[in-house]
């Protein structure tokens, strides 16, 4: 929340901040019956994101401003998002931008701050923390997805070069690497399909440029 509040201030952004915990308890509450008990795991933590949705839509609604989404291309290709979530909203602003060049791109503003004599408008903070979708205590993205340094450049080869699995294997990536990831990828078409639109920065990208089949249990030869 501090990261959040300094990164608003140095970009003059009007903040807002609402409790969720209300509205999460009283679904928790809701859902206790049929549930057998209040939401636990990843129910519970989506939950969360859901609540979050509602919330912007509602004041998007009220207010006439568009709902940006924050996913980024790593986390669209995997399916590291929650459905009607953080994956909600009207324009996916960086939904072609992989996570690794999100870091770039946040070091290249700095320094043009930097080089005009400003406040760099990013705290390093924010570029040197653990990533996380802070669902749950003590939650980092590579507790469910590889390192992005390992993740990015193999979902480039699949997504923007074609490479098959086997491909990718033979060129010397390590297989249970390569079928875990391309696995993740191929699953998570359907949740694509139900992304706002976006900006397209590189050669191919997800939903006109590349769509696969949402049959039930499809996957590549």
């Amino acid at each position: 929340m501090s990261d959040a509040q300094e990164v608003a201030r140095r970009l003059d952004i009007e903040i807002t901040t609402l409790d969720i915990e209300p509205a999460h308890q009283a679904l928790g509450d809701t859902l206790s019956d049929v549930l057998g008990g209040e939401p636990q795991g990843l129910t519970d933590e989506n939950l969360q994101a859901r609540i979050r949705s509602v919330l912007w839509m509602a004041i998007s609604n009220d207010t006439g401003a568009i709902v940006f989404t924050t996913g980024n291309k790593s986390e669209m290709a995997t399916g590291y998002s929650t459905l009607y979530g953080d994956s909600a909203g009207g324009f996916a602003v960086i939904k072609d931008v992989s996570k690794t060049l999100v870091y770039e791109l946040c070091r290249y503003r700095n320094e043009l701050a930097v080089n005009n004599g400003d406040l760099e408008p990013i705290p390093l903070t924010v570029l040197e923390k653990s990533p996380s979708a802070e669902l749950r205590p003590d939650q980092f993205d590579d507790q469910s997805l590889p390192p992005y340094d390992e993740l990015d450049p193999l979902l480039e080869l699949y997504v923007e070069g074609d490479a098959t699995a086997e491909e990718l294997i033979a060129r010397g990536h390590d297989p249970a690497l390569v079928l875990r990831i391309t696995r993740l990828v191929d699953q998570s078409e359907y949740k694509r399909r139900q992304m706002p639109p976006g900006v397209r920065i590189s050669r191919k990208a997800f939903g006109r440029d590349r769509r696969m089949p949402i049959t039930n249990a499809f996957r590549p030869e």
